[in-house]
């Protein structure tokens, strides 16, 4: 009986998660189909994924399979994400570039790149909410305020002084070595 009900745990955990990760595979999808077929000629592939992501998340909204504040936080990745782009991509810096043609761009900048981040972002704000996370002996908010703005930070002036993303990761884990999720 135990395995049986273990399976159906896993099964339960397996289906939500494929829930949580509904606008990243929804996207997923669509830059990888759309790689080796794409039948429209008079709108370049780059906007159509940029078109496709807003539409599938209107469409978790009305659906009610998403919420506004699921929204907003794809939004301000987008936001973040963008500028972060710009930034990697500008001719200073030329971390990577983006060959296609696109009409729906910043710059060097296509404008689906960041719903590549809005991905990871839904994500963690659907699984937050599905799972009900709780968690015990979490750092103080302001240290995981402070923690956040130095990684982002990093990820722009490590082009110019040392890189301290390892100090970084060294001080995640101090911080969250006691946190554990509460039952």
């Amino acid at each position: 009986m135990a395995i049986k009900s273990n399976l159906f745990e896993f099964w339960v955990f397996g289906i939500k998660q494929a829930y949580a990760c509904l606008f990243g595979g929804f996207l997923l999808t669509v830059m990888i189909v759309t790689k080796y077929w794409y039948p429209f000629d008079s709108l370049h592939r780059y906007d159509f994924i940029f078109l496709a992501a807003i539409a599938f998340q209107v469409f978790l909204l009305i659906s009610r399979l998403g919420t506004f504040r699921e929204c907003l936080v794809i939004v301000l990745f987008h936001v973040v994400a963008t500028v972060m782009e710009l930034f990697k991509t500008s001719d200073a810096i030329g971390s990577w570039s983006y060959p296609e043609a696109y009409v729906f761009g910043i710059g060097n900048v296509p404008l689906f790149t960041g719903f590549m981040y809005s991905a990871v972002g839904s994500y963690i704000a659907r699984a937050w909410r599905i799972f009900e996370f709780r968690y015990e002996a979490y750092p103080m908010k302001s240290l995981t305020v402070v923690l956040v703005v130095l990684i982002y930070l990093n990820f722009f002036t490590h082009h110019f002084i040392w890189d301290f993303r390892w100090v970084l990761l060294a001080t995640t884990c101090v911080l969250f070595f006691r946190t554990q999720e509460s039952c």
